[in-house]
């Protein structure tokens, strides 16, 4: 059974999604908070696999709350998912480089939502068609890419390059597999051994660690 928190200060937004994620027979909804203060301080009290945090809201906003949780050696096991109306570039950009593992839109379709917690939950990264395409195109607009864990990258295998590239192509482990001739396991083993070497805590983080330094780069035909 996946846990999962919601997070939002609309107490009728909580009340949907919880109906709505509680309709999948393998999660529960085991804790709610108003505001990123308050999930940061339940989370110590009542853990989770999942959070589900909205952006914006008082005290303290999601971004933020994302970023201490990220840290907190106590709670490295639990996920983020980002759950807004606003999919500008840069809340894309800081929601996954403060260790958010997914970022979707309200709009996105119930089954996106249940998938999202499930994908999330397994260790991948998730982001919705939309707001993949728009953190990329923000990206490759910059003239020059951002020298982010560049010297890190030195430090990789031929092969963790080689895995690190379709990562950030936004393949599966399953996909990476099949392209290279390996079995899941050695794909996740070295996937693992990557993110211990640019230290980074998750899948979404090397996606955008694979376009900044210019291991991919990506074209806006």
């Amino acid at each position: 059974m996946i846990r999962l928190m919601l997070v939002d200060d609309q107490a009728l937004i909580r009340v949907g999604l919880r109906v709505l994620l509680e309709s999948a027979d393998d999660i529960e909804v085991a804790a709610e908070a108003a505001d990123g203060k308050a999930a940061m301080e339940l989370l110590h009290v009542q853990p989770v696999d999942v959070v589900l945090m909205d952006i914006r809201m008082p005290i303290l906003d999601g971004l933020a709350a994302t970023k201490i949780i990220a840290a907190d050696p106590d709670l490295t096991e639990t996920r983020i998912i980002m759950l807004t109306t606003f999919a500008e570039d840069e809340y894309i950009l800081e929601a996954i480089r403060n260790g958010a593992s997914g970022f979707l839109v309200k709009e996105s379709e119930p089954s996106e939502l249940v998938n999202a917690v499930r994908v999330v939950y397994r260790g991948e990264a998730l982001l919705s068609p939309s707001v993949t395409r728009s953190l990329i195109a923000n990206i490759a607009r910059r003239s020059t890419p951002v020298p982010t864990n560049q010297s890190a990258l030195d430090i990789l295998s031929d092969r963790e390059r080689e895995v690190l590239v379709l990562v950030g192509s936004g393949l599966s482990n399953t996909a990476i597999a099949e392209k290279i001739y390996l079995s899941p396991l050695t794909v996740k083993t070295h996937v693992s051994h990557i993110m211990s070497k640019l230290e980074v805590r998750d899948r979404a983080q090397l996606v955008v660690i694979a376009y900044e330094t210019g291991l991919i780069r990506p074209s806006l035909s």
